[in-house]
């Protein structure tokens, strides 16, 4: 059986659910650089597309380790995030008083307004990495434990009762049922995760860094260089889309049968 011609058509439509977007970002563009174009506003207000991409090739290198520094931020504490909500979605998941326990814990930690712990974070940990690890890490935790505890829940209960009537033990039950249906939910909140995490460390490197596109922004704002600011915004929202699309090749890799349900 051909099984090429379907293939094609996933591919064209998925250009032709991208197409809207890119039509209407150009479209924004255009209508802002008429804008700016028409009413001679200043630049150090309202700079033009073309003014944007014009100084931020101009100060690449700079911007560039600026990004560099940022992506290292949102790495690292998005790791720690991510380790931290399997080990413990799986302790929860296999504890029903820890589950109790934790939960509303994970909540709560929700409710802590960022834009004032990140300032406390650089009082007590200083400019470093860890401050910027920590508010990424506390940010992006959330939505990560939250989707592998409902995933791990939402597992087949007639799959699970099969195979421990099959002498299957818990870990085993674990492992070949709990933890595949909790892949695609896990993805998800990846998705939601990676996103919130280049956010959170721009925020944390606002608030209070050396180096970082946050920082960068801070120094340009004060110079009133509104062109190299947006220049900035831009490259974190490269840097965001590229981190999202690649959640979705790595399911690829770890949970194809996630991947082909889209």
């Amino acid at each position: 059986m051909n099984t090429s011609p379907p293939l094609d058509i996933s591919r064209g439509s998925g250009v032709r659910r991208l197409l809207p977007a890119v039509v209407t970002v150009a479209l924004l563009i255009a209508l802002w650089q008429g804008y700016v174009e028409v009413s001679g506003i200043r630049p150090q207000l309202l700079p033009s597309p073309l003014r944007v991409a014009q100084q931020g090739w101009g100060h690449r290198a700079e911007i560039a380790g600026h990004a560099a520094a940022t992506l290292q931020v949102t790495l690292t504490g998005f790791a720690v995030s991510l380790t931290l909500a399997w080990a413990l979605a799986v302790l929860v998941d296999f504890s029903p008083w820890l589950r109790r326990a934790f939960v509303p814990l994970f909540v709560a930690s929700q409710t802590l307004p960022i834009i004032a712990i990140a300032p406390l974070m650089v009082i007590w940990f200083g400019f470093g990495l860890l401050p910027k690890v920590l508010v990424v890490a506390l940010v992006t935790f959330f939505p990560m434990a939250i989707g592998l505890i409902e995933g791990f829940a939402a597992a087949d209960r007639d799959a699970g009762a099969l195979l421990r009537s099959m002498g299957a033990s818990r870990g085993q039950v674990f492992r070949y049922v709990r933890l595949p249906s909790a892949l695609p939910r896990f993805f998800t909140a990846l998705r939601i995760g990676i996103t919130y995490a280049v956010v959170g460390a721009v925020f944390a490197e606002y608030v209070g860094a050396r180096e970082g596109l946050g920082i960068y922004m801070s120094l340009q704002k004060n110079s009133f260089r509104t062109d190299l600011v947006l220049a900035a915004v831009l490259v974190t929202a490269v840097l965001s889309i590229a981190l999202y699309l690649l959640t979705f090749a790595v399911q690829r890799v770890v949970a194809p049968w996630a991947s082909d349900r889209g």
